[in-house]
């Protein structure tokens, strides 16, 4: 019994179809935000939660911590397009016991499901969940910790004076960061 949680429906009819062929595993529902997700999986009793990373109401954890606490039985595995993602780590230690990337081959999808359905921890190896594999990535991408936090937050479409007011930096010194990353 599969739960899909996920704020695009492509995304959430995908896993259907990819599902429909296995005999095994049967989508039993669906929710589009972490608070929807909280208040119908105990109904939905689902054994898996395949988790979207980012939703557009909660952070990762929060709805891992709810899963867990209203549905002790059911894994939940975070299905991310962002493997190198902080949330990865934090959804992993809030308790998820898996974490897969959207591109994925279906026959891989179903492969990590019945592992972590035997009671396995899956991580796609293509994702990095170690702080010292990501801090050892950022040493050979030439930023600093601080150029690469800015170029984040513009990657995720923040202007410069809401970077500067998140990262308690002036703006002249925001763009100076951003300056030197782009360089």
């Amino acid at each position: 019994r599969v739960m899909v949680v996920d704020d695009h429906p492509v995304v959430r009819d995908g896993v259907v179809l990819l599902l429909r062929g296995d005999p095994g595993l049967t989508v039993v529902g669906s929710a589009e935000s972490g608070r929807i997700a909280l208040e119908r999986a105990p109904e939905l009793r689902p054994d898996i939660v395949l988790l979207d990373l980012r939703l557009p109401d909660m952070l990762a954890p929060e709805v891992v911590a709810g899963l867990r606490e209203r549905c002790p039985a059911a894994r939940v595995v975070v299905f991310t397009a962002h493997g190198d993602h902080h949330g990865v780590r934090a959804a992993l230690d809030a308790g998820a016991h898996g974490a897969l990337l959207k591109d994925a081959a279906a026959t891989d999808l179903v492969a990590a499901l019945r592992s972590v359905l035997r009671g396995e921890r899956v991580a796609d190896p293509r994702m990095s969940t170690d702080p010292a594999d990501r801090q050892a990535a950022l040493a050979r991408s030439g930023l600093t910790r601080r150029e690469y936090e800015v170029l984040r937050l513009a990657a995720q479409g923040r202007t410069n004076p809401e970077i500067a007011k998140t990262t308690g930096l002036a703006r002249n010194t925001v763009k100076t960061y951003l300056q030197a990353a782009l360089h």
